[in-house]
Formats: C-alpha cells, structure tokens, sequence
C-alpha cells in the first residue's frame, strides 16, 4: 500500500509542475498578445521558476528515497538542465529582453510541459499497475 502512496505523491507533485509550467506559458501569451507589459510578465515568471526547481528537484529525490530507479534516471535531465541554469544565473527572466527571447522561452515551456506530460503518463501507468497487482 506504501508504494501507491508514492506513486500518488509523485502524481499531485507532476500536477504542481504542470500547473507551474502551464502559468508561465500563459504570461508568455498575454505578454505576447499585448495583455500585459514585459516588467509584470517577467515579474511573475520569475516568482515561480525556484519553486518550480525546487518542486522538481524534490521530485527527483523523492523517486530515489522511494526505490523508483527508472522514473529517477527520467528526472535527471530535466534536474540537470535547471542545476544548470541555476548556475549559470539563465533561469530569471530579463525584463528588457523578453520580447526578443519570446519565441525561445515558449518554445523552452512547451518542451517542459511535453516532457512533464510524459513523466504524468509513465507515473499513472506504473500508479495503476501497482493498485492492480496490490489487488491481486
């Protein structure tokens, strides 16, 4: 029973994820429709990028505490890429350059939110898997 438990942690922690995500892509397309200036887009992407991180990173963690190797080894890419541009100081967005880098940063939210669907997919199928063979 332990082990669908974490698989239900993990399910509200990609919902969290995918809510964070799904917010930033939609100040990018007011920003983008001219339903709000560049400095209150930018302010509220930057608001949500390091809980956004530290979700992830927790995410990644908690996968490793809880024995599930191959969904770990799924979150070290994406754990990577925001290590790294944590570290490079790339994670806020720039006021003055946002228009010029709209394109780029949607771009870079619609691959996140793909590849957090993907990791929902994965954990749902392996959340059902693990209620069945508890049934049995």
């Amino acid at each position: 029973m332990g082990d669908l438990y974490s698989w239900l942690i993990s399910f509200f922690f990609l919902i969290a994820l995918l809510v964070v995500v799904v917010y930033q892509l939609m100040c990018l397309a007011d920003l983008e429709f001219d339903y709000i200036n560049p400095y209150d887009s930018s302010s509220r992407i930057n608001r949500v990028i390091l809980p956004e991180f530290i979700a992830q990173g927790v995410l990644c963690l908690f996968y490793l505490a809880t024995g599930h190797w191959f969904m770990s080894l799924f979150c070290v890419p994406y754990l990577y890429y925001n290590v790294r541009l944590y570290l490079r100081r790339q994670h806020l967005v720039d006021v003055t350059e946002i228009f010029n880098l709209l394109h780029w940063e949607k771009k870079l939210r619609l691959f996140k939110l793909f590849y957090l669907i993907f990791l929902l997919f994965l954990s749902i199928f392996w959340m059902i898997l693990t209620a069945l063979d508890e049934n049995e």
